[in-house]
């Protein structure tokens, strides 16, 4: 009997381990597989349950990339359909190499290098451990110069046709913080950072798109991520004349609140200028034709030193001034500042010495006032406007050479190209159509491709048009019905399925009958509303009920009156 007790005892602690031995041996579990394409590439990301331990290969014949989690489990769907990236197909499981691995094949439609790296969890929370993938859809990104540097010993500075005849438009480039997997700030009720910075971002484009003789040129369109030191490559490859960056700040605490612009500081520029003296390949790029005289005829990196220095300088002080005009505006249209003079920091977005370049912190995303301001189409319009201003005057004040900013007021040349009519060129330079009629002699107002306009000097003064902006986006909320599933969801709201797992943190594609989904979606892609009339009911009232205008709801029903019948069916409008 006490032999058989002894057994036991000592039974059962390899009774206990032996128990315990598949959760050692899964230590991890794949959580959730997201996937964002943008214009340059495709990123996929693997939220895990603890660090990722992995290894990967390529495969051919057809084009696969293989990733293996080792001591890991599912704990998500699979398989995965990918419709919007032009390289990747679908992501599914497969057969492991032994049973305390999983293995994910990545099928491809074509050969790509991918980069894989592992990101830690989040200081906020927001996410845990993750294994990116970065998947290039080409060999030329918009991270690449635009062209190749010139092999030739000879080296001149290239300038098109509009510069030579002094039309040339003024690039503003807009880029709208974080995107994609990266929320940035999250606000109390739950917003994210990128969704305001898009829609601020879209319609400062908007804003100074509508200015004769200016092009805005979004370093992000949609909900991707863009890598930081591309924002800057972006605007480069575009020629851009200003960088501005939008961001939202946040705090720890809900109270701060109000808007900043910040500009790069001595420090970071200093740094800067001696990375890049180590790169004569890049320096080709940022200093034009004497940046590839020196990398090829001179190794003084003391006179490298000396025109990197030059540029930074100029782009800190031109920064400064945007900065100022842009608190100024914003002050102006009653926004509160938190900082009341450029702030100088350590960015990387606002690294470039050949562009000036701006961050503007919109307002606190952490405080509950204006996280609800920078929502709303309002707030966000006149945020937009502000800016706009500020960079138009900027613009005037600083016009650069060959545009038509610099030649505003001064008789030039102007070759009519293909859909130009007289109205159109004459808003694009400020004058009328008569005096352009009166200057050429011509007797009627048609014009043909190809022919010369002498146009007169018109008004040197530079409006920002209004622009209507109909495209917004709204939280909706979603009650799942019988025969709901995240994917039908998605199609009706025209969203991912990847936002709607994120805004609603969910774990797993699994939904319950009644259960709520926040989505965010864009106000013409909201699914059709309609509201039947019922007894006492007036267009006021419905209005009122909807929040929407009775205007609008005329508009939307093609209404001559305001009188309704019981039981008419009305259309209510999103906006």
């Amino acid at each position: 009997m006490l032999i058989s007790k002894l057994l036991r005892a000592a039974f059962f602690p390899f009774l206990l381990a032996l128990s315990l031995l598949p959760s050692l041996v899964f230590a991890n579990a794949l959580e959730g597989v997201r996937v964002w394409p943008s214009p340059d590439e495709t990123r996929v990301v693997i939220d895990l349950k603890s660090e990722a331990d992995f290894s990967y290969f390529t495969l051919s014949s057809p084009e696969r990339l293989v990733v293996d989690l080792k001591q890991t489990t599912l704990s998500t769907k699979l398989p995965i359909t990918v419709s919007e990236s032009p390289v990747l197909k679908k992501i599914r499981k497969s057969s492991p190499p032994n049973k305390s691995t999983y293995r994910l094949v990545f099928e491809l439609k074509k050969k790509v290098t991918p980069q894989i790296f592992k990101l830690a969890p989040t200081p906020g929370g927001q996410y845990g451990h993750r294994l990116v993938i970065d998947m290039p859809h080409g060999a030329t990104t918009s991270a690449q110069p635009a062209t190749k540097p010139s092999t030739s010993s000879t080296t001149s500075v290239s300038r098109d046709a509009s510069q030579l005849a002094g039309s040339a438009d003024i690039v503003v480039a807009i880029d709208a913080g974080h995107g994609g997997e990266d929320p940035g700030s999250i606000g109390p009720t739950r917003k994210y950072e990128k969704h305001a910075t898009l829609a601020i971002s879209k319609k400062i484009a908007d804003q100074i798109n509508a200015v004769p003789g200016m092009k805005a040129v979004l370093t992000r369109r949609s909900d991707y991520y863009v890598n930081l030191n591309k924002r800057s490559e972006i605007a480069r490859k575009n020629k851009a004349h200003l960088l501005v960056s939008i961001h939202a700040d946040a705090f720890h605490s809900p109270k701060p609140r109000g808007g900043s612009v910040f500009v790069l500081n001595t420090r970071r520029a200093n740094t800067e200028i001696a990375r890049w003296v180590e790169n004569h390949e890049e320096q080709s790029q940022l200093l034009g034709g004497a940046g590839q005289v020196l990398a090829k005829n001179n190794n003084d990196k003391n006179v490298s030193q000396t025109l990197l220095d030059l540029q930074f300088s100029h782009s800190q002080k031109e920064g400064y001034k945007v900065a100022t005009k842009i608190l100024r505006e914003m002050s102006r249209v009653g926004v509160r500042l938190h900082k009341k003079e450029p702030v100088n920091a350590s960015l990387a977005v606002l690294k470039s010495p050949d562009i000036p370049s701006v961050l503007v912190e919109t307002g606190f995303i952490s405080n509950p006032t204006e996280e609800k301001l920078l929502f709303q189409r309002s707030h966000q319009d006149k945020l937009a406007r502000a800016l706009a201003k500020a960079i138009v005057q900027y613009f005037e004040a600083n016009p650069p050479e060959g545009t038509l900013f610099a030649n505003r007021g001064k008789t030039v040349k102007h070759k009519v190209s293909r859909g130009e009519s007289l109205s159109l060129i004459a808003k694009k330079y400020g004058t009328t159509t008569k005096a352009i009629m009166q200057t050429n002699k011509l007797k009627s107002s048609n014009i043909k491709v190809g022919q010369m306009l002498t146009i007169p000097g018109g008004s040197t003064k530079v409006s920002v048009p209004v622009v209507a902006n109909p495209v917004e986006t709204k939280t909706v909320t979603h009650v799942v019905q019988r025969g709901d599933y995240l994917g039908k969801i998605a199609a009706r709201y025209k969203v991912s399925v990847a936002d709607i797992k994120r805004e609603n943190k969910l774990k797993s594609d699994t939904l319950k009958l009644g259960q709520k989904l926040k989505i965010t979606v864009s106000m013409k892609d909201q699914p059709l509303r309609k509201h039947k009339v019922a007894r006492g009911e007036f267009l006021g009232k419905i209005a009122s009920k909807y929040g929407v205008s009775v205007s609008s709801l005329r508009k939307a029903n093609n209404l001559r009156s305001d009188e309704l019948a019981i039981g008419q069916v009305l259309i209510i409008p999103h906006n």
